[in-house]
C-alpha cells in the first residue's frame, strides 16, 4: 500500500513538472505588463506621500558607528525620537549628543549586547516605558569575519558572527513586534549585498546576512499590512568593517588593513552618510528591498542569468592571488 502510494505521488510530481511551469511562466508574461504599470503608479505616488517622522519613537541597534551611527543623524533630522543601542557607551553618548543637536527631541542610549536575549528584552522594555510607543526598529548591529573556510582551523570562533547578525536582529524583534503592531510601525533589517552575491572570503558572514534576509522576507508574509519591513542591501559603505574590524579565525575582534583590502580593494566604499539618506527616504516611502547603491542590483540580475559568469568574476577578483614571483589560483 505505502510502495502504491510512493507511485502516485511521484506521478502527481511528474505532472506537475510538466504542466505547472508553463502555466506560471503564461502568467508571467500575461500578468506583467499589469504589474510595471502598477510599480510605476506605486512609486510616484510614494514619492509624494513620505511618511511623516516627527515625534515618531526609533529604536536603532548598532548605533554607535558606521550606518547605524548616520542612520541615527538622519532620523534626529526629522524630528524623531531615538533609542539609540550598542556596546560601547561612550561612543553612543556622543552620538546622542549630536542627534539633539540636529533636531531629536529626545534621545536615550542603552549599552548592551544583542547576541544577548536578556539584554534585547531590556532595552526595548527601556525605550517603550520611556516614550511610551515603538514606530521604527531598525536592526543594524553586525560584525565581520572574513577568512577562507577551509583554512579555518576551529569554526566554531566564528558562532558570534551568526549570533549578532542574525539572532541578535530576531531577538530584537521578538520583543519589539507587539509594540510596533500597535502603531502599524516598520522594522528597517540591514542585511549586507552578500546575504545574495558570492563573497569569496566571507563565507559564514555572507550566510548570516543570507538568513536575515529569508527570515524578514518570511515574517514580511506572516504580518501582512501590520507592521511594514524594509530590507536593506548596503555595498562597501564606509565603517569600522570597512577600515578592517573583524572576527579573526581566532574568536578576537582585531583591525586589519589586509583583510580591508582583500575585501573592499575592488570596489568603491559609499558614504554612510550618503548611504542612510538614501535608506531613511526608503523607508519613509516603505520600499520594500532597498540596495545601495543602486547599481548593485545590475549583479542580482547577472547571478540570476549568468551565474557561472558571476561566479567566475569573483573568484578572479578574491581568490586570485598575487605575489611578487607567479600568479595562480589558489
Amino acid at each position: 500500500m505505502q510502495l502504491c502510494l510512493a507511485q502516485v505521488m511521484e506521478l502527481v510530481h511528474l505532472l506537475m513538472n510538466l504542466i505547472v511551469p508553463p502555466i506560471l511562466l503564461s502568467a508571467v508574461v500575461v500578468i506583467w505588463p499589469f504589474y510595471f504599470v502598477y510599480n510605476i503608479v506605486v512609486s510616484v505616488t510614494k514619492a509624494f506621500s513620505m511618511e511623516d517622522m516627527a515625534g515618531k519613537v526609533v529604536l536603532i541597534t548598532g548605533a554607535s558607528s558606521g550606518i547605524g551611527e548616520h542612520l541615527a543623524y538622519e532620523y534626529a533630522k526629522q524630528g524623531t525620537r531615538l533609542a539609540l543601542v550598542a556596546r560601547r557607551e561612550k561612543q553612543l553618548e556622543e552620538v546622542a549628543k549630536k542627534a539633539r543637536a540636529m533636531g531629536s527631541p529626545d534621545v536615550i542610549i542603552s549599552s548592551a549586547d544583542v547576541s544577548n536575549f536578556q539584554h534585547c528584552k531590556r532595552f526595548v522594555e527601556e525605550a517603550v516605558n520611556h516614550f511610551g510607543r515603538l514606530d521604527h526598529l531598525v536592526n543594524n548591529a553586525g560584525i565581520l569575519s572574513a577568512f577562507f573556510f577551509e583554512e579555518a582551523s576551529d569554526i566554531t570562533n566564528t558562532v558570534p558572527v551568526m549570533d549578532v547578525n542574525f539572532w541578535g536582529s530576531v531577538y530584537v524583534a521578538h520583543f519589539a513586534l507587539p509594540h510596533l503592531k500597535k502603531t502599524k510601525g516598520k522594522i528597517v533589517a540591514n542585511t549586507s549585498v552578500s546575504g545574495w552575491l558570492y563573497g569569496p572570503d566571507l563565507s559564514i558572514y555572507s550566510a548570516s546576512k543570507a538568513a536575515m534576509i529569508s527570515f524578514y522576507e518570511t515574517l514580511r508574509i506572516e504580518l501582512g499590512s501590520d507592521v511594514t519591513i524594509t530590507i536593506v542591501s548596503p555595498g562597501f559603505t564606509e565603517s569600522e568593517m570597512s577600515q578592517g574590524k573583524h572576527l579573526s579565525m581566532e574568536g578576537k575582534v582585531e583591525i586589519s588593513e589586509a583583510k580591508r583590502d582583500a575585501v573592499v580593494r575592488f570596489f568603491p566604499l559609499r558614504s554612510a552618510t550618503e548611504s542612510a539618506k538614501i535608506i531613511l527616504n526608503g523607508v519613509r516611502r516603505g520600499d520594500r528591498n532597498i540596495t545601495d547603491p543602486s547599481w548593485l542590483r545590475t549583479l542580482y540580475l547577472m547571478k540570476v542569468v549568468a551565474p557561472e559568469i558571476v561566479e567566475w568574476f569573483f573568484r578572479f577578483l578574491f581568490v586570485y592571488k598575487t605575489n611578487s614571483n607567479d600568479k595562480k589560483f589558489s
